[in-house]
């Protein structure tokens, strides 16, 4: 392609904006309509861009998010204006914590009715500008190509991570010349030759090393690579907070993860290393369980920390040894073989570590109160789905037994929000399927969470997507009650809910249900669901009853208020 600027026939704003969108790769968009950016859809009927219709902007940005978190590119997500894109908030807040390529675009008000208050007009850079990378509005359809193209780039590279563009709806309706741009390009970072040779020698000459991978820009390749890597160095890996799926969980190496109701051992193993080596994760507060497992400023356990943004290098932990490149880039420098075979002492550390961790993550010996049992339900979906199934959940207790028993084997099977979002599994879902539609695709939920955003199974039936929805229901915003419980015992506050029969709710979108209340009748129930689902191109859901003293796998209710 040419290096000058050439100028295009006239054409919309909206039509520029969706030729750009085109250009970058742009495959799938989610949204939710508005008049305010008619000129896009308008444009979009002719794109060979698929577009998902969604129920609330919420559910479009989170399904957009999940996009990127499995692809690397940008998710991309439509709303209107005003109460359009403050609903979308959530999903980019999630995009920004959990370092996600994603650009929001907004429908906007009419350029000459700004700063009079006009309907639900907002000021997105305001807004948006502390939750995003960078939040604009674009005054002028000739710099659409600039100002996407950037956007994209923006988005993926470094820390990846939110772009909001406001997008004033006279704009996307008036006709210009624009030039032409290239495709976006992400900026990589890779370690120097010196760095790695000076990381192997440590690597060597540790006693008790420990590794801890996080974060994004990782591929299925990268993965693999470190995987080779810790086996050739006997080096125990763990897995930051819903990361499980950077780390095949049956490989030798395998530590467990640091999220939540962490196994202690594995707390125990990081504390007593003699070198730690983090790989894109920023050990935020849930694995640094509450910014307590290093010293900050300065660790105590000699540290290297590679990153793929400097400008989160020495942020929270001034590491020994900072490496500024992605987590792609790093494993592509990595030695698959050792220069020398690990000592015995480093090969039964390795085999303690992941023995202790298969010891955590058995859900046979798991009992809780009540007639329906989580531990065999889990052992049960460990028996009859495939390794390449992808997991999504949102927020709340619930979400502990498929971190914990779920072994994770492949990269691309885990949806779930660092942030903490309620009601992310079941647009994460949605989105799964709309990029996989060959997938088991099984959302875990809570019954709390599941409606913040459960109308999007409606979503789900207009676009044929059987996923297999797995909803705990003990009547309560559980986490917040356990908290509640410990803190104030026996005053129960604003935490018990009046659900409905969810097996009904998602039969009256079309889908599939069932009610289960006994273990033994979950394994039937759930086949005939699976089935149900395969064969009609819908979504299916299972409404499981669980005593509200379950509150987690190890500890009841009446355990944590002290009776």
């Amino acid at each position: 392609m040419s290096s000058e600027t050439t100028l295009s026939p006239l054409r919309t704003g909206g039509q520029i904006l969706v030729a750009q969108l085109v250009l970058h790769g742009v495959q799938h968009i989610f949204c939710v309509p508005g008049e305010s950016y008619l000129a896009v859809l308008d444009a979009l009927h002719d794109a060979p861009i698929a577009l998902t219709v969604c129920r609330q902007e919420g559910g479009a940005a989170m399904m957009a998010e999940a996009h990127g978190k499995l692809t690397g590119r940008p998710g991309v997500c439509f709303v209107t204006r005003g109460p359009g894109a403050t609903n979308a908030a959530a999903g980019v807040h999630i995009a920004m914590q959990d370092s996600t390529p994603l650009v929001l675009f907004v429908g906007q008000i009419a350029r000459g009715a700004r700063g009079r208050e006009a309907f639900q007009e907002v000021d997105y850079r305001a807004a948006f500008g502390p939750l995003a990378k960078w939040a604009t509005e674009v005054d002028d359809a000739r710099r659409l190509p600039e100002i996407v193209a950037r956007a994209f780039s923006l988005a993926c590279s470094g820390r990846p991570g939110p772009v909001v563009v406001a997008l004033p709806e006279d704009m996307l309706a008036e006709c210009v010349d624009a030039p032409t741009a290239r495709s976006y390009q992400t900026m990589e970072a890779a370690p120097g030759p010196a760095q790695m040779a000076q990381l192997l020698e440590r690597l060597d000459q540790a006693r008790r090393p420990m590794a801890i991978v996080g974060g994004s820009r990782w591929s299925a390749q990268a993965v693999a690579r470190f995987q080779d890597f810790a086996a050739a160095h006997a080096l125990p890996v763990a897995c930051s907070f819903r990361r499980q799926m950077l780390f095949d969980h049956q490989h030798p190496c395998y530590a467990g993860d640091l999220g939540l109701g962490v196994n202690p051992a594995l707390l125990a193993r990081i504390r007593a290393a003699d070198l730690l080596l983090l790989v894109g994760g920023r050990l935020s507060e849930v694995p640094s369980q509450g910014y307590t497992l290093l010293d900050i400023p300065t660790p105590q356990i000699p540290l290297v920390h590679v990153y793929p943004d400097p400008d989160e290098l020495g942020r929270v932990y001034q590491a020994q040894w900072p490496i500024n490149a992605s987590p792609a880039a790093f494993c592509a420098a990595l030695p698959t073989t050792a220069a020398q075979a690990p000592s015995a002492q480093r090969q039964q550390a390795v085999h303690e570590a992941h023995a202790a961790y298969q010891a955590w993550s058995d859900p046979a010996p798991i009992h809780i109160p009540g007639n329906l049992q989580m531990g065999a339900v889990m052992q049960h979906l460990r028996e009859v789905l495939p390794p390449d199934t992808v997991f999504c959940n949102g927020a709340g207790n619930f979400a502990t037994w498929v971190h914990r028993f779920w072994p994770f084997r492949q990269f691309g099977t885990q949806l779930a929000p660092t942030s903490g979002s309620m009601g992310y599994g079941l647009p994460a879902g949605v989105g799964a399927l709309r990029l996989w539609p060959e997938r088991t695709v099984v959302v875990f939920a809570g019954d709390g969470d599941f409606l913040m955003h459960g109308q999007e199974f409606a979503t789900a039936v207009q676009y044929r997507l059987p996923l297999l929805v797995v909803l705990l229901d003990n009547g309560m915003y559980g986490t917040i009650r356990m908290h509640q419980e410990r803190e104030y015992p026996h005053r129960v506050s604003g935490t018990q809910l009046q659900n409905p029969d969810f097996a009904a709710y998602a039969k009256a979108f079309g889908g599939h249900g069932a009610r289960v209340a006994h273990t033994e009748e979950f394994a039937p129930a759930f086949a005939r669901l699976r089935e149900a689902a395969a064969a009609t191109r819908l979504p299916a859901l299972v409404h499981c009853l669980i005593d509200p003293e379950a509150i987690t796998p190890g500890r009841s209710l009446s355990q944590i208020r002290g009776k």
